[in-house]
C-alpha cells in the first residue's frame, strides 16, 4: 500500500510500505480506509519540521510513523475485529496513531462514529473538530450564558468556537486574530472582529469593563497566546486553553492570574463517540455548519501543496481538507 512520510521540512514523499491487514490490528482496532482527511492545526508544526512529542500506544514516537502527521478522518470500514462497525460503514473521527495519510490505517473502533445518512459524507470531516469544540464548550456550561466570550485566533478551531459558544447561550463574540475574518464572522456567531495580534489586544485592555468573561485561547503551539488570555480575563472569569502545547512547560503570568481570582481550564476529549455523537447533533440543528468551515479541498496526490496552503495566512482560509 501506499503512504506518504515526512522526509525534510514542509516535504513529505509518497513511498510504498508494507500492507495493513486484520491479522496485525492491536485489540480494540480497526482497519480504515480513507476517503477524506481534515488539516489541523496540531499538524502543522510537524509539518514545518517541530520536533513532535506525541507518543504511539507502543511508545514510539507517532512522527517516526509511515502516513504522519494527519489523524482527522472520514473513511470506509475494512475490517472491524470488535464487532462495534460493520465493513462498508463509512466513519469519521480520529486516526489514534496520527498517521491517516496512507492507503489504509489502523485506528480505535472507538474513537470513529458512523457517519448518519443526512450528511454529507464530503463534509463530515469537519465533526471531528466540531466534536472536541463542543467536548470544550460543554465544560464551561456554567459561564457561558450571557458571558462576553472572546476568542484567540479565528482559525477552523477557532471559528467554531465562537459559534458554539454563541450557541451556548453568550451575550456576545469576539474574535481576535492578525487576519481579517470580518467577511465571514457572521456566519460563525461572532459580533466584533479585532484584527491585530492577541498580546496589542490584550494590553489595551486596562480595566475590568472592557475585560472579558471567558476567554477561550484557540491558537496554541507558541507560550505568549496563553498569558493574553490571562491579560483579558476579568476577575473571576473563565480561560480555556484549548491550543496544543509544543513547549513541555509554560511560563505564566501567576501574579495576574492570582489577583484576578481566574479560573484556568484545559483538557483533550476523553470520550472521542461520545462528543461525535454531540457533534452529529448541532451539525443536523445547523446544517449549513461542516461546509462553511471548509474552505479548500485538494487530491491526496497535491499533500504537499495541501499542506502549504494550511500554513498559510489570508483571510478566506479555513479547514483544508484532502480527498483521496
Amino acid at each position: 500500500m501506499w503512504a506518504y512520510r515526512m522526509i525534510a521540512p514542509r516535504r513529505m514523499e509518497r513511498i510504498d510500505v508494507p500492507d495493513l491487514d486484520a491479522a496485525s490490528l492491536a485489540p480494540g482496532h480497526l482497519l480504515l480506509r480513507p476517503m477524506h482527511g481534515g488539516l489541523c492545526g496540531s499538524d502543522y508544526p510537524a509539518y514545518r519540521g517541530l520536533k513532535s512529542q506525541l507518543i504511539n500506544e507502543d511508545g514510539t514516537l507517532a512522527a517516526e510513523s509511515n502516513g504522519f502527521p494527519l489523524h482527522e478522518v472520514v473513511g470506509e470500514v475494512v475490517a472491524d475485529p470488535t464487532g462495534t462497525h460493520q465493513p462498508g460503514t463509512v466513519v469519521v473521527g480520529w486516526a489514534t496513531g496520527f498517521d491517516a495519510l496512507a492507503e489504509l490505517v489502523a485506528t480505535k473502533a472507538s474513537s470513529v462514529m458512523a457517519v448518519p445518512d443526512d450528511i454529507e459524507v464530503a463534509d463530515a470531516i469537519t465533526l471531528q473538530p466540531l466534536a472536541c469544540v463542543l467536548y470544550t464548550l460543554d465544560r464551561l456550561t456554567d459561564c457561558l450564558p450571557g458571558a462576553k466570550v472572546a476568542v484567540i485566533g479565528l482559525g477552523p478551531i477557532g471559528l467554531l468556537f465562537a459559534h458554539g459558544a454563541k450557541q451556548r447561550g453568550a451575550a456576545s463574540v469576539t474574535g481576535v486574530d492578525p487576519v481579517d475574518r470580518s467577511a465571514i464572522a457572521a456566519d460563525f456567531g461572532i459580533d466584533d472582529v479585532i484584527t491585530t495580534t492577541s498580546d496589542r489586544w490584550a494590553s489595551r485592555l486596562t480595566t475590568d469593563p472592557v475585560r472579558y468573561d471567558v476567554v477561550i485561547e484557540a491558537v496554541g503551539h507558541q507560550v505568549g497566546t496563553l498569558t493574553d488570555a490571562v491579560n483579558a480575563v476579568r476577575m473571576g472569569g473563565t480561560i480555556f486553553y484549548f491550543g496544543i502545547p509544543d513547549d513541555r512547560i509554560y511560563p505564566f503570568p501567576m501574579a495576574v492570574f492570582l489577583r484576578r481570582s481566574a479560573r484556568l481550564v484545559s483538557g483533550a476529549v476523553l470520550d472521542h463517540s461520545a462528543s461525535l455523537d454531540v457533534a452529529i447533533e448541532y451539525a443536523r440543528s445547523h446544517p449549513k455548519l461542516l461546509a462553511q468551515n471548509i474552505s479548500h479541498r485538494f487530491d491526496i496526490a497535491d499533500a504537499n501543496e495541501a499542506f502549504e496552503v494550511g500554513i498559510s495566512t489570508f483571510s478566506d482560509r479555513r479547514k483544508v481538507v484532502l480527498d483521496y
